[in-house]
Order: structure tokens, then sequence, then C-alpha cells
């Protein structure tokens, strides 16, 4: 199996509810969010390649373009906008045109993230 991954970056800003009303993460705050998605495919294309790089620029046009300095509440509603639900939601976006698409990972901050990936395969 070949894998390969790309990340992309952007800021936004969201508050999760359903936490107790101490917790910080209730109130608007933001993040540098990466998004990683990952591609695989058993064999390789023509070119030597699971996917050309220069093929995934319709991931960043939809970040730069839906994401970028946006509240994400807004976006997301009525999902919290957790890590984890961001994950799966771009999954769905991009799965129907990368079909080598297995994972999108979100990180939040450089010591955590957040991973939604389909099984088997």
């Amino acid at each position: 199996m070949y894998k390969i991954s790309k990340q992309f970056a952007f800021s936004a800003a969201h508050a999760l509810h359903g936490l107790p009303d101490c917790h910080p993460c209730t109130r608007m705050h933001g993040h540098n969010y990466v998004v990683t998605v990952h591609l695989r495919s058993k064999e390789l294309n023509e070119t030597g390649f699971v996917k050309d790089y220069n093929e995934l620029k319709l991931v960043k046009e939809y970040i730069d373009e839906r994401l970028d300095h946006r509240n994400l509440n807004d976006i997301m509603a009525p999902l919290n906008s957790s890590a984890e639900n961001l994950a799966k939601m771009l999954f769905d976006v991009f799965k129907p045109l990368l079909p080598e698409l297995y994972a999108v990972e979100i990180s939040e901050t450089p010591k955590t993230s957040a991973i939604y990936e389909i099984d088997g395969q």
C-alpha cells in the first residue's frame, strides 16, 4: 500500500458547547489549525504517484474560501465545532473528489490532533 499526505493551514475561531461553564473552551477562542489529508492506493498511477500533490489544490481552495478566518460555530452548526467533528466534516467533503482519501487529521495545537479515517480497505 502506498500512502501520501499533505498539510494545509488556516486560522479560525470557535467555542465548544456542552462543557462545564468553567471550561476554557466554552469561551470564544481561536486556533491556527493544520489539516492533513491522507491518501492511499494499492497501485501507482501512470506517473508513479498515488495522486499528484498539485491535484490537492482543491483542498486549499475550500479551506481558504470556507474556513479561514471564520467562526467554525457558524459553519458547522448544529454540530459542535470539535476537531473530531471538523475532521469528519472535511472527510465527507473531500472523499467524493478524492477517492484515494482514507483519513483527515486536524491539529489545533502542535501537541494535539484528531483523526477521522475509514475502516479497512
